[in-house]
């Protein structure tokens, strides 16, 4: 495998903004009605198991798992069903199907299953309770957890990393889960360390957060794990909290084109993917709710445990509301967030961020061939070619300067001097290759 030159550091520096990195997790209120999109993982569509007028408990599963790579769908709220609608996904701008449950403001939970001790479960039994949770990965891909947790038997898995890096600007929800629930945060390592059979695990925090890892830090020096863990603190950059910038810096290992993290023996795992898993097998709590940082052009930046399917325009309305001129707002952050159609679109598993902002476009130019674009780039690419290509409509060059190569990671635009949306066009050229069944 090809090593990393750990002496060179692609990548940029926006400003942090962690304005919300003091604020205590704080509860939303319960949303009066919520939409649940059955599409909320990479992966088949979970399927619905209830019709309009039924009576749901929060907790109870609504929609059934569509195949291996999916999960099922649980109430947030208790309530009624009031219809199933059609609505445009908040990340693949996909039409699929989604439930409306109207609050009846009582939160009756289902009835939980009796607590069992961890260790008298098999392998078998922990990974049908994380995907009876519907657990999927919560740094922002939503790879089902189950499937992710059981990698071929031709491709061993000698290290864990657990990614708590944080590194895009605004966001921070992991770190508040790192200072106030970080217990939980390592039993769901203990758990996904006996399901794999790993002994090596490393906790990577970048160094803009040394109250987390300070705190982790004493934990682990309290737990007992079936390996050694190791917290690494990284210098802050951007992007370093993608899987395979992430997998470079602390391994040296470079995953192949087209491959994932498993095919060099590492899995990667986001610190709220690990707090959902302890809530699942220590609570027998399905997957219904997570920490949304609200901020940008806010009242009150705020860090808030919501339920799936409230409206980010409810949460914001509990910041304190958005400022007159905001007029734009992404599930996500600033480099890789997803600009949506409206204030009241739905939150769903894979929101950890509301970012308000307004609108500063700026006028794209040609490109001047700088290279500043090739210097950003943390997987060594040439983006400048991928927006030549696609311009030209010459979709089939796209794969010699190895496009899937490419994490979206947006530091190529942020450092454009002539203001090209680059990952724009990365998209355009990925889902073209797509459409014309082209691989490398």
């Amino acid at each position: 495998m090809a090593l990393f030159d750990k002496r060179k550091s692609p990548g940029v520096h926006p400003p942090g903004n962690k304005v919300a990195s003091g604020k205590a997790i704080e509860r939303a209120p319960l949303p009066r009605e919520i939409i649940l999109p059955l599409s909320q993982h990479i992966g088949a569509p979970a399927k619905a198991i209830v019709k309009s007028r039924d009576e749901v408990k929060t907790g109870q599963k609504i929609a059934e798992a569509g195949g291996f790579v999916s999960v099922p769908i649980h109430s947030t709220v208790s309530g009624k069903v009031k219809k199933i609608i059609q609505v445009v996904s908040s990340v693949t701008s996909q039409v699929g199907d989604a439930i409306v449950i109207e609050s009846d403001g009582r939160d009756e939970w289902i009835e939980l299953p009796r607590r069992v001790d961890p260790n008298s479960l098999s392998k078998e039994e922990l990974l049908n309770i994380i995907k009876e949770a519907g657990i999927v990965g919560m740094g922002g891909a939503t790879f089902p957890t189950h499937v992710k947790l059981q990698p071929p038997p031709n491709k061993p898995i000698d290290t864990i990393i657990i990614n708590g890096c944080e590194c895009e600007p605004y966001i921070t929800s992991d770190h508040r889960l790192m200072l106030e629930k970080g217990e939980e945060v390592l039993r769901g390592l203990w758990i996904m360390m006996r399901v794999i059979g790993c002994e090596r695990a490393y906790i990577a925090i970048e160094d803009n957060k040394p109250d987390a890892i300070t705190k982790m830090q004493s934990l682990v020096s309290k737990t007992s794990f079936p390996g050694k863990i190791t917290v690494e603190s990284l210098h802050t950059q951007y992007p370093l909290g993608a899987e395979k910038t992430l997998l470079k810096r602390i391994l040296g290992r470079e995953v192949p084109v087209g491959g994932l993290p498993m095919d060099v023996g590492v899995v990667v795992q986001n610190v709220s993917t690990l707090k959902a898993i302890h809530d699942a097998v220590y609570e027998g709590r399905p997957l219904v709710e997570r920490v949304v940082t609200v901020a940008g052009l806010v009242r009150e930046p705020m860090n808030l445990m919501a339920r799936f399917g409230t409206s980010a325009e409810e949460l914001i309305g509990f910041c304190g509301g958005a400022a007159r001129e905001a007029d734009e707002m992404l599930f996500g952050g600033p480099m890789m967030g997803i600009a949506q159609p409206a204030f009241d679109t739905p939150t769903q598993k894979g929101t950890n961020s509301i970012l308000v902002k307004k609108n500063t476009k700026m006028e794209e130019s040609n490109c001047i061939r700088c290279g500043t674009c090739v210097e950003a780039c943390p997987m060594s690419l040439m983006p400048l070619m991928y927006v030549t290509y696609v311009k030209n409509k010459k979709y089939e060059d796209l794969n010699d300067y190895w496009i899937e190569n490419c994490v979206e990671c947006g530091s190529c635009a942020y450092d454009c001097p002539a203001n090209i949306p680059i990952v724009q066009y990365v998209k355009v050229g990925k889902a073209e290759l797509r459409k014309l069944g082209v691989k490398k």
